[in-house]
């Protein structure tokens, strides 16, 4: 009992400090590339927080997943250098029994890292999109500013308006360029005003010149008018097909053949997280003749390296390389395994001139 409760207090303490540093250090992240797509205007720069919070929840998995993994093998390399693991294997236990105790630890967060996977993970998701697609489908007319030239939703069209405009509805010196496949058009003149018809956008302007230049035919059209209307369209709907898959519900993806490769990432979090927990007992060991951070180091590289593996397993399993249940087996049960194996090796004193052939030895 007390072997479990001093071990499983330690994992806490530690588990907390090292959650709050890593959601410390990826909210500024996030926050610093928020603040990006505001400035490129993707964002509403009032969105900014609410898009920076989903996006840091939407992150929740690996950040807790890694928390575990640090945690594991710090707690456990402070009890090999400060000597508490030789009191413990000492009095009987084994490596092998420290294996309980970590899971006792660890079924809430793993809990945890589920429903943030396969639930929280594409509602984060949709409304980061929402959000994005709110601001990116405003009018053209409202992405106005007087004085200053702005680009629509799109990027096929740039405004300018002078700052002396009578009121909402209207405008003076009005200036468009359009750019699209059959060519450029530049537009002038000296008064717009706003108008709805048939529900749809119109502004009509007054007094101006229009020239048009065409790829495929030399030369620049002019012309004049006294009065000339154009709709205003909003942005792009939609996301790419991507974004699309990580919005969808996990149900969803169980039943489309054609999205297998996002659910086995959202099924791989949770496997990589119990696996880390393995390795974590695996890599945990003190070298007197080392740096105190060696474990450390060794569990981040590990980390790093799992997840560039599951990055691969998606692309293949979206490509259709390989099936998700043969990924999910090779990768996470076979990491599983080899925890298992390196676990156990340790725990026997198993050592590679022991395993040789007598003969192989000499």
């Amino acid at each position: 009992m007390l072997f479990d409760s001093s071990i499983r207090k330690e994992l806490a303490r530690s588990f907390g400090a090292t959650l709050v540093v890593l959601i410390t250090v990826v909210m500024t992240m996030m926050l610093i590339r928020t603040l990006g797509q505001a400035s490129r205007g993707s964002v509403a720069p009032a969105d900014v927080m609410l898009v920076m919070g989903f996006t840091v929840l939407g992150q929740l998995p690996t950040i807790l997943s890694l928390s575990l993994f640090i945690t594991v093998v710090g707690t456990l390399s402070r009890m090999y250098r400060d000597s508490e693991m030789v009191i413990w294997f000492s009095a009987g236990r084994g490596l092998m029994s420290l294996l309980a105790p970590l899971l006792r630890f660890s079924w809430p967060v793993l809990l945890v890292i589920a429903a943030l996977s396969l639930v929280v993970w594409p509602w984060a998701n949709r409304q980061i999109q929402e959000l994005k697609t709110q601001y990116e489908q405003r009018s053209d007319v409202d992405r106005i500013a007087p004085g200053e030239f702005q680009e629509s939703a799109n990027g096929a069209r740039v405004f300018f308006i002078d700052k002396d405009t009578p009121d909402a509805n209207a405008a003076n010196n009005v200036f468009i360029a359009t750019r699209e496949q059959r060519g450029e058009t530049v537009t002038s003149a000296q008064s717009a005003r706003l108008e709805i018809r048939s529900g749809e956008r119109i502004v009509l302007l007054r007094n101006g010149q229009r020239l048009e230049t065409a790829p495929d035919k030399p030369g620049l059209r002019i012309s004049e008018f006294a009065e000339y209307g154009t709709l205003i369209g909003g942005g792009p709907q939609g996301g790419t097909d991507a974004g699309a898959i990580k919005t969808r519900d996990t149900w969803d993806l169980a039943q489309d053949p054609q999205s297998q490769a996002e659910l086995g990432w959202r099924l791989g979090s949770t496997l990589a997280a119990l696996n880390f927990i393995v390795l974590g007992l695996a890599v945990a060991i003190v070298n007197p003749r080392a740096h105190r951070s060696t474990s450390l180091v060794l569990a981040l590289l590990a980390f790093m390296v799992y997840y560039n593996l599951m990055t691969v397993g998606q692309a293949w399993v979206g490509a259709g390389r390989v099936g998700i249940l043969p990924f999910l087996l090779a990768l996470h049960g076979g990491t599983l395994a080899l925890g298992l194996l390196l676990v156990t090796a340790r725990h026997n004193h198993w050592s590679l001139r022991a395993l040789l052939p007598r003969g192989s030895a000499a």
